[in-house]
């Protein structure tokens, strides 16, 4: 598929000149630092070594004291607290870390996490009388809430106190509970709107930690399960994420809880010393990433909750028996595989679904519905068609008598505003710009199809329907050195608004030792001729199409990213490339 690339210059070059002399590091590095918005000394300091100093008050937060007094209530009169989450990433974690944090100070405390299938997204009918018939008087309900006004108000009506602990958009009017903490309501203060669902669950431990004369330091060691849902819910890595990601990948890092170990042992990325030795001399075979918690632990984390029941999902994360976790941990890999085969066959049938539609080429939209697929991949193939069709995508299939979904979108294409001008025609939905599930009735999805596509092509032109490459900036390849990288390397963690750095170099050429590797890869040794560089290695994933022109000796632009590949005990640099283009063509700015 053509990518457009457009690279950044949207910054100013003499803030770039004073700071890279302040900090003594190049032009090139430095304008990254600026696009990142960093301009002075101080902030660079604070971005490549975050510290607990950088975590905001709690109490700045609407409703945080009402919160703190619930649970401090409930902890002194010995009541039944439920613990309520979300079966994804973000929702599972938050619910091991309030967990395992309020074990400490209340006996009867439970766990829930809703079955995807029979009570969908948010909180359900079933899990409000669950809690009045097992005398629950309090539930602290985590990544979801803030639109449940009819369960919320149920529990009212049995005398159960409800806190909402949120990160999604709310609506006009909120629900009735006893407290709502999400950084999204309008009338809440708080300086960061990005936190994650368990990010602002941990707020309120740290709120309670504070009441409590807890020291922050103390909470650390819950810092790798907001990492976690951090790196799988895609919110922005900037502020209090950056801290949170920083800190908790030296955790995972240097002190893995047991059910992460067993996580990254099926992702073939860890090893023990010995067999012998204890869990805490677990050594891993590469430093542990944001990558390795989106491709390697996310998705096996939400097999649970798509195959099974994120519960298995939450008593992994808070299990500190070796054998248990290494018990679940094969139990959520074998759901894992089965959803690994249940996403590619669907996105198979999706794909060839879709591109037999007789207007595809001319829509800015795909609705895609086949009531026979699975619920809980839905989100999953929603995504591989914007990777495909490069337009907003929504994917459904028929549960309890509704067609319900997911829906991914492009780039600067607010996909909940786009539902809430459907919302005549919907049942449910909630989510982010980026990313959003919905629910409607099946008369309506003729109508819903229709109107979605209309609302999306007031927004969108077809140049818009082109994938963008974004390049952060253009150096050559004789400015790529071992020091360079290990500077840009402290630019991690990666993650959106502060994205793993693309470079662009013009008119290399290949030492002429190009070839195919794999499954159509393109395994290069790159120089530029009229520059004094050595060949660097390249990988392209997929781009093994454009073997015959480089290897006839053709020029190329490319665009790629700096990594170090490790090979039999030797580490080199290794550019993993982007895209590759042949036309000498004058590249978009902004």
């Amino acid at each position: 598929m053509q990518k457009k690339w457009i690279v950044n210059k949207n910054y100013h070059q003499d803030i770039v000149n004073q700071l890279s002399d302040e900090l003594k590091i190049g032009k090139p590095l430095t304008s990254l630092l600026v696009q990142r918005g960093i301009y002075t000394y101080e902030e660079a300091k604070s971005f490549f070594r975050p510290t607990l100093k950088d975590i905001f008050d709690p109490f700045l937060m609407k409703d945080m004291d009402k919160a703190v007094f619930r649970v401090e209530t409930a902890i002194a009169n010995k009541e039944k607290v439920l613990i309520f989450g979300d079966y994804d990433v973000d929702g599972t974690s938050a619910v091991a870390l309030m967990y395992s944090f309020l074990k400490q100070y209340i006996d009867q405390i439970e766990y829930y996490v809703p079955d995807r299938y029979e009570e969908g997204y948010g909180i359900s009918q079933l899990s409000v009388e669950y809690a009045h018939q097992n005398k629950f008087t309090l539930m602290i309900v985590l990544d979801c809430g803030i639109k449940c006004h009819t369960e919320i108000a149920l529990a009212r009506q049995y005398g159960i106190d409800v806190i909402v602990c949120d990160h999604h958009l709310p609506d006009e009017t909120l629900p009735i509970a006893y407290a709502i903490l999400d950084p999204k309501r309008t009338d809440c203060p708080y300086p960061y709107k990005d936190l994650t669902g368990c990010g602002v669950g941990f707020k309120l431990v740290q709120a309670i930690a504070q009441k409590r004369n807890i020291s922050l330091k103390d909470l650390k060691y819950y810092f790798d399960l907001l990492v976690m849902s951090i790196a799988s819910d895609v919110v922005p890595i900037t502020g209090e994420n950056r801290v949170f990601a920083y800190l908790g990948l030296k955790l995972i890092n240097k002190q893995p809880r047991q059910g992460i170990v067993s996580l990254l042992a099926h992702g073939k990325i860890y090893q023990k010393a010995h067999p012998d030795l204890p869990p805490k001399n677990t050594i891993f075979t590469k430093e542990i990433t944001i990558n390795d918690l989106v491709f390697c632990v996310g998705p096996r984390i939400n097999a649970a909750g798509r195959m099974d029941t994120g519960r298995s999902s939450v008593h992994l994360l808070i299990s500190q028996r070796e054998q248990k976790t290494e018990e679940l941990g094969d139990r959520v890999e074998m759901h894992n595989s089965e959803r690994r085969e249940l996403d590619k066959k669907t996105t198979e049938e999706a794909i060839a679904m879709v591109s037999t539609l007789p207007d595809i080429d001319q829509r800015r939209t795909i609705v895609a519905f086949n009531e026979n697929w699975s619920k809980g991949i839905v989100g999953i193939v929603a995504s591989r068609l914007v990777e495909h069709f490069y337009r907003p995508a929504i994917v459904l299939t028929l549960s309890n008598d509704l067609i319900t979904g997911s829906a991914r979108s492009v780039r600067h294409f607010n996909l909940h505003q786009a539902l809430c001008q459907c919302q005549d025609l919907l049942e449910h939905f909630g989510g982010h710009e980026g990313a959003a599930g919905l629910s409607l009735k099946p008369e309506n999805l003729q109508a819903f199809t229709e109107r979605f596509e209309t609302i999306v092509a007031q927004s969108i032109s077809f140049d818009s329907t082109i994938p963008i490459v974004d390049i952060d900036e253009e150096i050559q390849l004789h400015d790529i050195s071992v020091p360079f990288y290990k500077i840009m390397k402290q630019f991690a963690p990666f993650g959106p608004q502060n994205m793993n750095p693309t470079f662009m170099t013009r008119n290399v050429m290949d030492t002429g030792n190009v070839k195919i590797v794999g499954a159509n890869h393109l395994k290069l040794s790159l120089y530029q001729p009229n520059n004094s560089s050595w060949p660097i290695s390249a990988i392209g994933f997929g781009l093994g199409d454009m073997y015959d022109r480089i290897a006839n000796g053709d020029p190329f632009h490319v665009c790629y990213h700096i990594d170090v590949n490790e090979w039999q005990g030797k580490s080199y640099i290794q550019l993993i490339i982007k895209d590759i283009k042949f036309e000498f063509e004058d590249f978009d700015q902004i």
